[in-house]
C-alpha cells in the first residue's frame, strides 16, 4: 500500500513538472513569435515606390477609376438604371471616394529616391506632395460636388464629373503592369481594347440620350420604341446600343439613314472618330506596338528577352525578382543606360556639346576634373559608360581584376569589410574609386587588383571609364596623372600595400637618369661655343689683315691731294679723251692688249705694297704705254675686299 501511494506521488509531481515545462516553452514560444513580428510604427510607416504593396494598391486604383468612367456616363443616360439600382449606385459612389481618401493619404506618405537612397523624412514627402500636380487634380477630383444633389436631385450622377480627375492613377497602375507583365505585347492590346471599349461605351449611351431626345422610335435611325416589349428590358436597350455604336464607329455595317439634323451631326462626328481613331490606331496596332517596342529596346535594356531566358533556364524566382525589380527601376526614373548608342548617328561636334550639357554637372564634381582643360571634359565625357546599380550590390570586391574606374553620378555606396556589414566610408556624388588597379602604381602589392569591397546603399548610377581609354587620355593630361597617381600611392601607404624600397630605388635611378641626361646636354654646348669661339678668332683675324691693307694703300693720299692733284687730274682726262677716240678705230686686238696690261699694272702695285710700300698710291704708273690713277685702283681694291667679307660671312653661317 505504502509503495503504490508513494509511487503515485511521484507521478503526480512528474505530471506537474512536465505541466510546468510546457506552458514555460509555450510562453517563450509566443515570446519568440513576438519579437520575430515587429510591430508598424503608423506615425512613421512610409510607403515605398518599388515595393508589392505600392503596386499593388496601383492596382486596387484601377477599379474607382474604372468604375466612374463606365458607370456615370451610364447612369445619366439610361436612367432606368439610375432608378433601379440607386442605393447600390451611392454606396459604391461613397466606397469610391473613401479609396481616393486613402490614396491621398498614400501621397502624403510615399516615399522618393534621392542619390539612390528612399527619403523618409515625412515633412520632405509633404512638402514634394503638395507641390506636385497631382495633388491638385486629387483635390479637384475629391470636392464634395454631391452636395448638388439638394439642388438639382438625387438622380443626376453627372455632378460626380470631377472624379474623372484621378486618370492619372490608372496610366501610372497600367505602365508599371506594362513593365511587370511577362507578356508585353498581349498587354497592350488588351489596354487598347480597353480604350475602345470605353469610348464605345460613351458613344452608345450618347446615342440612347440622343434617341431619347429625338423620340423613341421615331425613325428608323433611333432606338426603337420602349413600349414595345421586345425593346423594353434595360439589358435590351443596353445592348443595342452598344452593338449600334460599335457599328457607326468600326464601319463594318450598314446603318439606317438619318432623317434630322440632330442625327446627321451625330453621325458625322462618329465618322470622323472611326476615321481618326480606327483607322490610324486599329488598322495599325502591328506598326504601333513595334514602334513601341523598337523605341523601348533602343532606351532601355530588352526586358523580354532576358525575361525569356530566364524562363527557358529556370532560374530562381529570387534572381527574376531582383532582376525585374531593375527593369523598373530603369523604366520608372527614366534612366538610360545606352546613351553612347542613341547619339552615335550625329557628327562628333554634336556629340561631345549633347554629352558634356547632359554629364558636365557630374564632372564637375570630380575633384581631378575640377581644374581640368575644357578639352579633357570633352574626350571624357564621350568614353563614360553609365551603369546603375541595385541595393546591396557589389561594385567591386577585393581582389577582383580590375578593368575600369568608376565615378558617382548620384547615389552612395559603402567601403565594407570582407563580412559585408562593417563601413569603413561612405562614398557620395563626385567621388571616383578603382584607380589604383589601373594606374600600375610602381610598388604596389596587390598589382591590378582590387584593394577594397565596394557595395551599393541604394539605387547607384555611375559612370565606368576602362583602363585603356583613361590611360589614353591621361597622356595628355599629366597633371591629372599625377594627380591620381599620388592619391593612389597615399592610399597604398594607408593600407601598407606599397613597397617602399622599390620606390625609392625607382627614383634614385630616376635622378641619376636625369644627371646623365644633364651632362651629355652640358658637353654638347660647351663643344658648340668652342666652335663658335673659333670662327669668331678667325673672323677677327681677317678683319685685322684687311684693315692693315687698307691702311698701307691709304698713308700717302694727303700729299698727293696737296701737290699734284690738279696735274693729275689733267692727264687723267686727256687719257680719257684719247681712250675715247681711239676707241672708235681699234680694234678687238688693241683693247684685249689694253686689259692685259692693266692687269698687270694691279698686279705690280699689290707687289710693290706687299714690298714694303714705297711707292705711293698717287704717282701715276705706266704698263704697257697705259696708264692707271690711283682711284681706279682703289675702287677695284674695295670690291676686291667686299666679295672676300661677304665669302667669309658665308662660311661662318654655314
Amino acid at each position: 500500500m505504502n509503495t503504490n501511494r508513494w509511487s503515485r506521488l511521484f507521478a503526480w509531481q512528474r505530471k506537474i513538472k512536465n505541466a510546468d515545462e510546457d506552458e514555460n516553452k509555450g510562453q517563450e514560444s509566443s515570446k519568440t513569435k513576438k519579437e520575430e513580428t515587429p510591430k508598424i510604427n503608423w506615425k512613421e510607416w512610409v510607403v515605398d515606390p518599388s515595393e508589392e504593396f505600392y503596386y499593388t494598391w496601383l492596382q486596387i486604383m484601377i477599379l474607382p477609376i474604372c468604375y466612374n468612367w463606365v458607370i456615370i456616363i451610364c447612369r445619366t443616360c439610361f436612367y432606368t438604371i439610375e432608378e433601379a439600382y440607386l442605393a447600390t449606385w451611392l454606396t459604391l459612389d461613397y466606397i469610391c471616394d473613401l479609396v481616393f481618401v486613402l490614396d491621398t493619404v498614400i501621397g502624403f506618405r510615399t516615399g522618393f529616391l534621392e542619390q539612390g537612397i528612399l527619403v523618409r523624412d515625412l515633412s520632405l514627402l509633404k512638402m514634394r506632395y503638395l507641390r506636385s500636380s497631382r495633388f491638385k487634380w486629387d483635390i479637384v477630383s475629391l470636392l464634395p460636388t454631391d452636395l448638388l444633389y439638394l439642388k438639382l436631385g438625387i438622380h443626376t450622377p453627372l455632378v460626380r464629373i470631377n472624379r474623372f480627375m484621378r486618370t492619372g492613377r490608372m496610366n501610372e497602375a497600367l505602365d508599371r503592369m506594362e513593365t511587370r507583365t511577362a507578356y508585353p505585347n498581349t498587354f497592350r492590346v488588351a489596354k487598347l481594347m480597353l480604350y475602345i471599349f470605353v469610348l464605345i461605351h460613351w458613344n452608345a449611351c450618347i446615342y440612347f440620350s440622343l434617341s431619347n431626345y429625338i423620340g423613341f422610335g421615331a425613325d428608323p435611325w433611333v432606338y426603337p420604341n420602349i413600349s414595345d416589349p421586345e425593346f423594353a428590358s434595360t439589358r435590351r436597350q443596353y445592348f443595342y446600343c452598344f452593338w449600334f455604336s460599335t457599328l457607326i464607329l468600326t464601319t463594318v455595317g450598314d446603318t439606317p439613314t438619318p432623317e434630322c439634323e440632330e442625327e446627321y451631326l451625330f453621325l458625322i462626328a462618329d465618322m470622323l472618330i472611326a476615321v481618326l481613331v480606327f483607322a490610324s490606331v486599329v488598322g495599325s496596332m502591328g506598326d504601333v506596338i513595334s514602334s513601341l517596342r523598337n523605341r523601348d529596346n533602343v532606351f532601355f535594356p530588352n526586358h523580354e528577352l532576358v525575361k525569356g531566358y530566364l524562363r527557358s533556364r529556370r532560374i530562381s524566382k529570387e534572381l527574376q525578382k531582383r532582376v525585374n525589380d531593375w527593369y523598373q527601376h530603369l523604366h520608372i526614373n527614366k534612366k538610360i543606360t545606352r546613351e553612347n548608342e542613341i547619339l552615335q548617328h550625329l557628327p562628333i561636334t554634336l556629340q561631345t556639346a549633347t554629352a558634356v550639357s547632359v554629364h558636365l554637372p557630374t564632372l564637375s564634381k570630380v575633384t581631378i576634373f575640377q581644374n581640368c582643360e575644357k578639352s579633357l571634359l570633352e574626350q571624357l565625357v564621350l568614353k563614360l559608360t553609365p551603369q546603375v546599380y541595385s541595393p546591396g550590390e557589389y561594385v567591386c570586391k577585393k581582389g577582383d581584376v580590375g578593368h575600369e574606374m568608376y565615378i558617382i553620378k548620384e547615389g552612395k555606396l559603402a567601403v565594407v569589410a570582407d563580412d559585408g556589414v562593417t563601413q569603413f566610408a561612405v562614398l557620395g556624388d563626385g567621388n571616383f574609386f578603382g584607380e589604383i588597379s589601373i594606374l600600375n602604381i610602381k610598388g604596389n602589392k596587390s598589382g591590378n587588383r582590387r584593394t577594397a569591397n565596394i557595395r551599393s546603399i541604394g539605387y547607384s548610377d555611375l559612370f565606368s571609364l576602362s583602363k585603356e581609354d583613361l590611360t589614353e587620355t591621361l597622356l595628355e593630361y599629366p597633371a591629372a596623372k599625377r594627380l591620381l597617381e599620388e592619391k593612389g600611392r597615399q592610399i597604398l601607404t594607408k593600407m601598407g600595400m606599397l613597397e617602399e624600397t622599390d620606390e625609392v630605388e625607382g627614383e634614385v635611378e630616376k635622378t641619376e637618369d636625369k644627371v646623365t641626361r644633364l651632362d651629355a646636354c652640358l658637353e654638347t654646348l660647351q663643344t658648340k661655343l668652342a666652335r663658335l669661339i673659333a670662327e669668331l678668332e678667325s673672323s677677327a683675324r681677317k678683319m685685322m689683315h684687311r684693315v692693315e691693307q687698307l691702311e698701307l694703300q691709304t698713308e700717302g693720299w694727303e700729299g698727293f691731294v696737296a701737290e699734284g692733284a690738279q696735274g693729275e687730274i689733267e692727264e687723267w682726262g686727256k687719257v680719257k679723251e684719247r681712250e675715247i677716240g681711239d676707241g672708235e678705230g681699234e680694234g678687238e686686238g688693241e683693247r684685249e692688249g689694253e686689259k692685259e696690261d692693266e692687269e698687270e699694272s694691279v698686279v705690280e702695285g699689290e707687289r710693290g705694297e706687299g714690298d714694303g710700300g714705297e711707292e705711293r698710291l698717287g704717282e701715276k704708273k705706266k704698263v704697257g704705254g697705259n696708264e692707271i690713277s690711283e682711284k681706279e685702283k682703289e675702287e677695284r681694291e674695295e670690291e676686291l675686299i667686299k666679295t672676300e667679307t661677304h665669302q667669309d660671312q658665308k662660311r661662318d653661317e654655314n
